[in-house]
């Protein structure tokens, strides 16, 4: 009778035992966790830091930016003095040849992270969080326009209690040539501001910028243009390279003008995105 409860003892140890094995295995031979890149802090990053003065780089973007260009590296696509946390030019134009080796032209390749291209980028290396999308492009306002900055234009009516009249959409190469190029692409709008007085002016400007425009009254004394309100989706992964270059003035405090002097809009702060505004709405 000892010798059959002493086997039952030894298979049910044995039972206990191999379980536990099983799984210390397991737990070594896992893989490691593929690092998280915020698509949010990488496009902000990829429109200011091409536009400093040095190379101070965008808060909370460094680790996310640096899986980037270390994917850029690998590829074999950007030198390795350049993988350090800082979207600058070169990693913009790194970027840029990657988008293209994809087959993307146009807005497409314009060096600012679209979703599909950085999930290809991030294959193996990476996750996307945090992902950006221009959505559509519809007709609204009687303009061409993506359904991103739709919702902005209607977020920001809607605070202001009136419709806005626009003068010029987005996705218009070979319009106003006094855009210079910043209707190319997407979340680029001019809104007319006929009967509004220079209060009215600033408040609308104000909320456009409330909602994540970055938006600035144009006078004629500027340039060859009538008065109108220039506002430019921020973060919007389909921008011209043109309004690329404003929106990251806009954030380092500049009038988005080709003199790059101080701002002369009213001040919002913190400056926030479309993304940011609605988590906080």
């Amino acid at each position: 009778m000892r010798s059959v409860l002493a086997g039952a003892a030894v298979c049910a140890a044995a039972a206990v035992a191999f379980p536990l094995t099983s799984y210390a295995a397991d737990e070594h031979s896992r893989p490691a966790a593929k690092p998280a890149v915020n698509m949010e802090v990488v496009v902000k990053a990829a429109q200011i830091d091409p536009r400093r003065a040095d190379d101070t780089q965008t808060p909370g973007a460094h680790d996310s930016v640096l899986s980037v260009e270390r994917a850029l590296q690998a590829k074999g696509l950007l030198a390795k003095k350049y993988v350090d946390g800082y979207f600058g030019t070169t990693t913009v134009a790194a970027y840029t040849r990657f988008q293209k080796s994809l087959g993307y032209t146009g807005l497409a390749a314009n060096g600012l992270p679209g979703k599909a291209s950085l999930e290809k980028l991030g294959t193996n290396r990476f996750t996307v969080t945090h992902p950006l999308s221009p959505g559509k492009r519809v007709t609204s306002h009687g303009a061409t326009m993506n359904t991103r900055t739709v919702a902005m234009l209607t977020a920001a009516e809607r605070r202001l209690g009136r419709r806005l009249v626009i003068e010029q959409g987005s996705y218009n190469p070979g319009g106003d040539p006094t855009s210079a190029g910043t209707h190319d692409g997407g979340g680029v709008l001019d809104i007319s501001v006929k009967g509004m007085d220079a209060r009215t002016r600033s408040t609308v400007a104000r909320q456009l910028r409330t909602v994540g425009f970055a938006a600035w009254v144009r006078n004629p004394s500027q340039a060859d243009w009538p008065w109108h309100i220039h506002a430019v989706a921020l973060s919007d992964p389909d921008l011209a390279s043109q309004a690329q270059h404003q929106a990251g003035d806009y954030y380092l405090g500049k009038n988005g003008l080709a003199s790059r002097k101080p701002d002369d809009g009213p001040k919002v702060t913190p400056i926030r995105t479309w993304e940011e505004f609605q988590r906080r709405h």
